[in-house]
């Protein structure tokens, strides 16, 4: 007789484990076909987001140029200091040479005292402690003793100050590879998105800028200087003739700059010195809070941080170093958020 058994039927956990494996496949294809092919970004859109980089980079740039200035000023603190140490202890060698020779005719006489004999062989800031070894030196010996000890507590501090600043340079020097790291960041994260360009939308953002270039400086009027000093004047000058040379972040000329590379530059030309980083113009002189009353020479700066500056060129432009990509040219004083002038 023929066997009618009847086929064993799937378990309950293997058809719930089909069913949503199925239940997820038609939800990805679904999803899959619904969704709309990824865009490319537009021209002015990839634009917007390459100058938000840049002006990012144009941040890190003022503080790696701080780090770096921070760090040349400790080197020329840490040599000045060891070159005053090693004089230091030149003199301090010659006071005890000089006392040496004091005790050596002392002894020659048969007159060396015990007191000086100590001092030969221990160290004079315990010796000078107890009065009645000092009332056994002579004056000229206790004067010499002081000498040493003044000359011993002042390389002390030297050496002591030198290893603070020591301390300190090493941690700017790493600070400013943070810096220089960030900038580098932003640049190639910048570049990037740039290279998604087409020639065509390179050269139309190219040209775009060329034209605005232009216009502004056309709108600058260099017969109407108002009434800028003498040495605001000759920097601006200074600066002017260095017109279409390209922004690098931390350069100051003469072959490229960043933005206060360009101002300290120029007027360093003028015989006036002022810091390196647009922070620290911004403090450099007296403020010129209405865009109406600056003249010709003054440095305008810019961005709520003040971590852009330039010359203020009249008629409402401005000649700077823009950022990276660009180069020293006129730019519209209303093309970035004015926060004051600085009269030098």
């Amino acid at each position: 007789m023929a066997s009618h058994r009847r086929p064993k039927q799937p378990s309950r956990a293997r058809v719930t484990v089909l069913t949503t494996a199925a239940a997820a496949a038609v939800a990805i294809s679904s999803q899959a076909a619904n969704a709309a092919p990824s865009e490319k970004p537009s021209k002015d859109e990839v634009k917007a987001k390459v100058d938000k980089l840049y002006e990012e980079a144009e941040q890190a740039t003022e503080k790696y140029n701080g780090a770096k200035e921070k760090q040349e000023k400790l080197q020329k603190e840490i040599s000045t200091i060891q070159d005053n140490v090693a004089r230091g202890q030149e003199d301090l060698n010659e006071l005890r040479d000089s006392m040496g020779l004091a005790a050596a005719a002392q002894y020659r006489t048969g007159s060396i005292d015990s007191s000086l004999q100590l001092f030969l062989s221990s160290n004079p800031d315990d010796y000078l402690d107890k009065a009645s070894t000092a009332d056994q030196l002579s004056a000229q010996q206790v004067e010499q003793l002081k000498k040493v000890q003044e000359k011993q507590r002042e390389l002390a501090q030297q050496r002591a100050e030198a290893s603070e600043k020591l301390k300190d340079l090493a941690s700017t020097r790493t600070e400013l590879g943070k810096k220089k790291k960030q900038v580098q960041g932003k640049l190639a994260e910048a570049q990037k998105l740039l290279n998604t360009l087409t020639a065509a939308e390179k050269a139309a953002i190219a040209a775009e800028e060329q034209r605005a270039s232009r216009s502004a400086a056309d709108r600058v009027d260099l017969g109407n200087t108002g009434s800028a000093s003498g040495r605001a004047m000759a920097a601006f000058q200074a600066a002017q003739s260095q017109l279409g040379k390209p922004y690098v972040y931390g350069a100051t000329g003469t072959a490229s700059y960043d933005c206060s590379g360009l101002t300290s530059w120029a007027y360093g030309q003028a015989g006036v010195s002022i810091p390196r980083t647009s922070q620290a113009q911004a403090n450099a002189g007296t403020r010129i809070y209405s865009q109406s009353a600056l003249k010709v020479g003054d440095l305008v700066i810019f961005y709520g941080d003040l971590h852009h500056v330039g010359f203020y060129a009249g008629n409402g432009q401005v000649l700077h170093a823009p950022r990276s990509g660009t180069v020293v040219r006129y730019e519209s004083i209303n093309n970035m958020p004015f926060q004051f002038g600085v009269r030098i």
